[in-house]
């Protein structure tokens, strides 16, 4: 089915601007999905505190993830949140299966951060001239995401 709501945006820049948000999408999805494996597998002296941030991953994760799924919808760009779509284009490192100690997943939350933070930056490049609105989106996410990025660092510096 072709577009179904239209866009405000003309045709090059929704297009631009829906891959950016189209990207956004997986990466958060996927986020979400790694802190919950982590949530669920975590084990070590700091489980408690640690257990409880990964909490606090998921929520942001999730409700930016509605935030910029939405935002493709009002552009007129169809977001695609499929299981088969976040396992084939997300640009999280994988995480490890199994229980996991607590400074492991420390570890890979501020590798998987890196990883959302620095394509959330060039979506951000991408989106200035083509949609401001989105890129403000896009900024307010990746603060946010930096913001969670800092305490797993803070966490993990001894």
């Amino acid at each position: 089915m072709g577009i179904v709501i239209s866009s405000p945006l003309p045709d090059n820049d929704r297009k631009t601007t829906g891959e950016a948000l189209q990207g956004a999408l997986v990466d958060l999805l996927d986020l979400s999905l790694v802190a919950k494996q982590a949530h669920w597998n975590l084990y070590g002296p700091r489980f408690r505190s640690v257990h409880l941030q990964l909490d606090e991953v998921v929520t942001t994760a999730r409700n930016f993830a509605d935030d910029v799924a939405e935002r493709a919808a009002a552009i007129g760009v169809s977001p695609d949140g499929r299981a088969a779509t976040v396992a084939s284009s997300s640009g999280l490192p994988e995480f490890p299966e199994g229980w996991t100690a607590d400074t492991a997943v420390i570890d890979h939350l501020v590798k998987a951060f890196g990883a959302v933070i620095e394509r959330m930056r060039t979506r951000i490049d991408e989106t200035e001239s083509a949609d401001p609105v989105t890129q403000d989106l896009l900024i307010g996410l990746t603060a946010a995401l930096e913001k969670h990025s800092w305490m797993f660092q803070a966490e993990s510096r001894g």
